[in-house]
């Protein structure tokens, strides 16, 4: 099968379009024949084995333990192991995978997966599973958002700030995001009801009106954060985006939250997601009941996968990029 790997850590350029084998299967493992796979920023993490941290937390110390690149699956059910029960040969799914997802099959295991929203094309689907949980386990378990209260999402127009928007605004929330002025049409049809101009606004312009905060852009320190909030606030950090620091790489905002709230009724979290079919069923219910729509960048073919990784890198998107593996 085609597949995009690498056996180096590196920048792009140690990525290939090349044939491997099918991966084998589990008994709680499920094979998917890969119709498209999301490009978030964990990707580029895992290809340049940077910061160091995500060596040592085991993807590989030297070179990747996985040569496949690509988590965000959406696809159809091509096998299934002896113990699995939720999903037959056939089934439309989607969720992330263990093998990697730019390729033609991809194995994932049966507590990963989904059905995929009826309403929804692959394409649109396999934009939902990382940064669709992200942004609703921040939302929902990190800030812990409820009806009337006011949000303020940062980097609203990318993939986990449109889903953010999304579901906070069907919990009653009262949204602000924070985007480029190319992106505000967006991020404002989404549910928004303000939007600062990054490059004009910064984000304590308003004052210290916002209950809650949702960071997925990770270029502000925590001090601007806690200006933005109510003096009980609650700041949710996602990513580490902004750091070149080789060991922590822009990760040390997240690790220096908890120790920095200790002492201040203002909280600043970070917000790690974790994968499960429960919160992609709760979003496949959100989804199709028309409260959250998948906000779909560019489009890629297989081959280019390097430069849909590139171009996500290079920040300010406007939804989340898609690798097309098999037409829609």
């Amino acid at each position: 099968m085609k597949a995009i790997v690498q056996d180096s850590y590196g920048d792009t350029d140690v990525l290939r379009l090349d044939d491997v084998e099918t991966p084998g299967i589990g008994p709680a493992d499920v094979l998917v024949r890969v119709h498209a796979a999301g490009v978030d920023p964990g990707v580029w993490h895992l290809m340049t084995g940077r910061p160091y941290l995500v060596r040592a937390l085991g993807f590989g110390l030297r070179g990747p333990k996985v040569r496949v690149r690509g988590r965000d699956v959406a696809g159809v059910v091509e096998a299934v192991g002896a113990e699995v029960t939720r999903f037959a040969v056939g089934d439309d799914v989607y969720g992330t995978c263990e093998t990697g997802s730019f390729a033609e099959l991809a194995v994932s295991r049966e507590k990963r997966l989904a059905h995929k929203p009826v309403s929804l094309t692959f394409e649109q689907a396999a934009t939902v599973p990382i940064s669709g949980v992200t942004a609703l386990q921040a939302v929902r378990d990190v800030v812990h958002m409820g009806a009337g209260q006011k949000l303020l999402v940062i980097g609203a127009g990318g993939g986990v700030g449109s889903f953010a928007v999304q579901i906070a605004t069907s919990y009653g929330v009262e949204v602000t995001g924070v985007c480029s002025a190319g992106n505000a049409d967006l991020v404002r049809s989404i549910g928004a009801v303000d939007v600062l101009d990054y490059a004009v606004d910064e984000i304590d312009s308003r004052g210290p009106v916002f209950d809650a905060l949702i960071d997925t852009a990770g270029n502000r320190p925590l001090a601007l954060l806690r200006r933005a909030l109510t003096p009980t606030g609650v700041a949710g950090i996602v990513g580490g985006e902004a750091g070149s620091g080789a060991v922590f790489g822009g990760f040390e905002r997240q690790l220096a939250a908890p120790l920095t709230s200790m002492f201040r009724a203002q909280k600043a979290r970070p917000v790690t997601a974790k994968e499960n079919s429960a919160d992609l069923e709760d979003l496949t219910r959100l989804i199709d009941s028309g409260a959250v729509r998948p906000s779909v960048g560019r489009v890629y073919p297989l081959a280019d996968a390097p430069q849909a990784i590139a171009d996500n890198r290079a920040g300010h998107a406007r939804g989340k990029a898609v690798v097309r593996v098999l037409p829609a």
